[in-house]
């Protein structure tokens, strides 16, 4: 008699065990599936925000001509310097 309860007990003690252990991976997927799904949906809107502000600096630097090229750069303050230099027979 002492052996068929001990051999029930460790028949209750595995379904429990088996059970505990379907509980706690049943649990932790849910639990990991949610921090995950929050974490990626996280870095999405950072993508996002990081993207969009990159395409509104472009369309600055494209709507500003002068900072792409100088178009007077190269201009000098009075071209007719070096012609009434050149032109001078007294000097």
């Amino acid at each position: 008699m002492n052996n068929q309860k001990s051999g029930s007990v460790i028949i209750v003690a595995i379904i429990a065990l088996a059970l505990g252990l379907g509980a706690g991976y049943w649990y932790g997927g849910k639990t990991g599936f949610q921090k995950g799904r929050a974490a990626a949906e996280a870095d999405i809107k950072k993508v996002q925000e990081e993207a969009g502000k990159k395409a509104s600096e472009e369309a600055a630097k494209a709507a500003n001509p002068f900072q792409v090229e100088n178009p007077l750069e190269k201009v000098e303050a009075n071209p007719f310097d070096k012609v009434k230099k050149a032109l001078n027979p007294f000097e």
